[in-house]
């Protein structure tokens, strides 16, 4: 039987692309604006269909709180 999770789904493609789209050196933080982060996790848990919306503001909200304390910059290990 598969268990196939479209949050840690999503959260692996977040992780990929911090890793992409950061300015930090290879083996970094892998950090990146929180606004940049918020709108790729929006817009693919949008087009995913299965995470609501409420389930995406409370994780957004939980991140921000995390990245305000890191010069507005999320780390792959926030999430």
């Amino acid at each position: 039987i598969s268990c196939w999770n479209p949050l840690q789904s999503l959260l692996s493609s977040m992780k990929q692309a911090c890793e992409i789209l950061t300015r930090d050196p290879e083996g970094g933080a892998a950090r990146i604006p929180f606004k940049t982060f918020s709108f790729l996790y929006s817009y693919l848990a949008s087009i995913d269909g299965e995470i609501s919306e409420t389930e995406t503001e409370s994780f957004l909200q939980e991140i921000k709180a995390k990245a305000d304390k890191h010069s507005g910059m999320v780390l792959i290990r926030h999430f």
